[in-house]
């Protein structure tokens, strides 16, 4: 059984820096999933979820959405089995919960058979 545990989420002020981590619990040793970061926002529902950034497996090919290019990085550790979100200056509007996905390939990452975490609430607020 696959488990994706997310963690890192909290209440900042718009401009600040948070990291979000994401654990993958399983029978490998290594974590060889392409994987991706989402959020929903206040108000939508879970299939409007945005895919905010993914990568594969071993982090040659990476995705951001325009609104994070420059401000988010997402980076792995096959080895902790770990993938994180640097999220930098922070907007109001980047306040959602976050949740973390994992699948066989970079293109079925966030599809419903997908692996998913249960997210962390991201909120920027002054």
């Amino acid at each position: 059984q696959v488990q994706l545990v997310e963690s890192g989420g909290g209440l900042v002020q718009p401009g600040d820096s948070l990291t979000l981590s994401c654990l993958v619990s399983d029978e490998r040793a290594e974590n060889t999933y392409a994987m991706g970061w989402f959020r929903q926002a206040p108000g939508k529902e879970r299939k409007d979820r945005e895919l905010v950034a993914s990568l594969d497996w071993n982090s040659s090919i990476l995705y951001y959405t325009d609104s994070v290019q420059g401000r988010f990085t997402i980076s792995r550790d096959n080895a902790k089995k770990t993938m994180y979100l640097q999220m930098n200056t922070l907007k109001p509007e980047d306040t959602a919960v976050y949740y973390c996905a994992a699948d066989w390939t970079l293109d079925a990452v966030g599809s419903p058979s997908s692996y998913w975490g249960r997210g962390t609430q991201v909120t920027v607020s002054s």
